[in-house]
């Protein structure tokens, strides 16, 4: 049994992020993401029984860039990804690396108790994980 010391999702995870409104444009959110440096944003749920959603970069990319819409026309909800696969913040970072690996996920929100308190990236887990400085 290795000796190695559990590394949780807790203490990878970025606890700052941002939080819009699926009916906010696609405008609006790069105007937002612009001003905090963020790569991604969660997406808030519309009622208890709702989920999160997260929209990307790489979703604004695929789905307005690439497909020349203007940004000013089309709304978060129509592009960002919902549901989306969340992490448990007590998750060792191996198991949520493989996870990453499995579904194909660069980042994914970290979820205790119905909130989400983070968002953990594969950066963030590597970043944490390996470095020993």
């Amino acid at each position: 049994m290795s000796d190695k010391a559990i590394v949780r999702v807790r203490e990878a995870m970025n606890g700052r992020f941002d939080v819009i409104d699926g009916m906010a444009t696609v405008s609006q959110a790069l105007r937002l993401m612009r001003d905090t440096t963020a790569e991604c944003l969660m997406v808030d749920k519309r009622h208890a029984d709702d989920e999160y959603g997260m929209l990307l970069i790489s979703d604004i990319a695929r789905h307005v860039l690439g497909q020349d819409r203007s940004p000013e026309r089309v709304n978060v909800y129509e592009v960002m990804a919902k549901p989306v696969i969340a992490v448990d913040p007590e998750m060792d970072i191996r198991y949520c690396a493989r996870l990453f690996t499995r579904f194909d996920l660069t980042r994914a929100p970290v979820i205790e108790n119905g909130k989400v308190v983070g968002i953990v990236s594969f950066a963030d887990l590597v970043m944490r994980g390996l470095c020993k400085f």
